[in-house]
């Protein structure tokens, strides 16, 4: 029994045990809430592995290149412009030279063509992105294929014509499921191209194609097989970050002197990975909200099963408030009952979407945070207030004549 002035720890005593007097109805009115905090913590989870891997991908890849593309990509608040259209610009070799010619404080200043085509080997077929450079590309993206994998083509090879491809890895291996194809040589559009290397796995494209399906071709030979000398994209690396910014503005004047302002871009990776991110915040925020639906359905469970309770025990309450109990007592000890099914519920979520985490973590990025944890078990507490109050009210205001004539 309660006493008249109970402290915290004598109500928490009095509210477990209630709760726990009937284990399977906790379990099951907890539910709501675990499905609820479980979901929202695999999908921050998804979300943070994303942008975790995508930064780590962008690294990997350069982080001093600075890329110039036909179209205006960017807006000028600094997000992808969803109204630029097809773009007629292409570039060409006047526009390598002239940057060339005028850039300081970069390292490489690489044209970039690119087509897409089916790949047959034997009774073996793969879609394709083809893309024509030069020997630079390897160094400037950090794309060497590793020892025993073979090399990139040289600048040689690149100024002979010579007849050689590099493979992503996912292309070697649905072409040549056998066995090593370095040495061996490929069909493309008519040309025989030796393989003389194999990248290592590179994943995703940052919203578009693997990167693993490309194969690479010295631009000589390549604009022969594309059957133009046009370059879609110019990529250029700055010697040091802190000159990125400086290298950007020189690209844009000399551009200018050609091209209207919204016919080309000039951008970084940061610029790319800061929109790319925006996305998957969004994304990662909406998908939460609906996720946490659940939480208001488990809330209002909580709110059904605390009525039930309060009817079901309305003799007791009676008794105690016949002997002395104030009515904030009967509301506190109520309140609390529901914060801890809430609480208890969440606990479970937060267990059951770490576990899910690392489980999908070996498939797709998953990465648990401190934060979403501490966010997760907050908002079901929140919601165990929220939801217990209405209950806990009634309870409070039971008369206690009325409460124990009740059959």
């Amino acid at each position: 029994m309660l006493k008249l002035k109970p402290s915290p720890a004598d109500l928490l005593r009095s509210s477990l045990q209630s709760i726990f007097k009937n284990k399977i109805r906790t379990l099951l009115t907890s539910l709501g809430i675990i499905i609820g905090v479980t979901s929202v913590i695999l999908l921050i989870s998804i979300g943070n592995g994303l942008k975790s891997y995508i930064n780590d991908q962008f690294e990997s890849l350069g982080a001093n290149n600075i890329y110039i593309s036909p179209r205006k990509i960017f807006n000028r608040s600094g997000h992808f412009n969803r109204e630029a259209g097809f773009s007629t610009v292409t570039f060409n070799q006047k526009d390598l030279s002239a940057l060339k010619k005028s850039l300081k404080n970069v390292n490489y200043i690489i044209p970039v063509s690119q087509i897409s085509l089916t790949l047959k080997q034997d009774k073996n077929t793969i879609d394709v992105n083809l893309i024509a450079t030069t020997h630079d590309y390897a160094m400037a993206q950090n794309q060497q294929p590793s020892s025993g994998n073979g090399r990139w083509f040289t600048r040689q090879e690149e100024s002979k014509k010579s007849k050689v491809v590099v493979l992503g890895t996912q292309v070697a291996t649905d072409l040549f499921p056998e066995g090593n194809p370095l040495g061996r040589k490929i069909t493309v559009s008519g040309k025989k191209l030796k393989i003389i290397g194999i990248l290592d796995s590179l994943g995703g494209g940052f919203g578009g194609a693997s990167l693993d399906i490309n194969i690479y071709l010295p631009s000589t030979i390549g604009h022969d097989i594309i059957g133009n000398q046009n370059i879609q994209t110019i990529m250029v690396t700055a010697k040091t970050k802190i000159q990125i910014q400086q290298v950007q503005d020189d690209i844009e004047k000399i551009m200018l002197k050609k091209y209207d302002p919204d016919a080309f871009s000039v951008y970084d990776q940061s610029q790319i990975l800061s929109s790319i991110n925006t996305i998957l915040s969004t994304m990662t925020i909406a998908l939460s909200g609906i996720a946490a639906i659940s939480l208001v359905v488990g809330g209002i469970g909580i709110m059904n099963i605390m009525l039930v309770t309060v009817t079901e025990r309305t003799r007791e309450i009676g008794l105690r408030k016949a002997v002395g109990a104030y009515p904030q007592a009967i509301l506190l000890q109520f309140l609390f009952e529901a914060v801890i099914l809430s609480g208890f519920g969440g606990t479970i979520g937060i267990l059951l979407g770490s576990i899910g985490a690392k489980i999908i973590n070996n498939f797709f990025p998953a990465q648990i945070t401190t934060g979403s944890v501490i966010l997760a078990f907050g908002v079901s507490s929140l919601v165990g207030v929220i939801f217990g109050v209405a209950p806990a009210r009634k309870a409070s205001k039971l008369s206690p004549i009325t409460a124990l004539r009740y059959e």
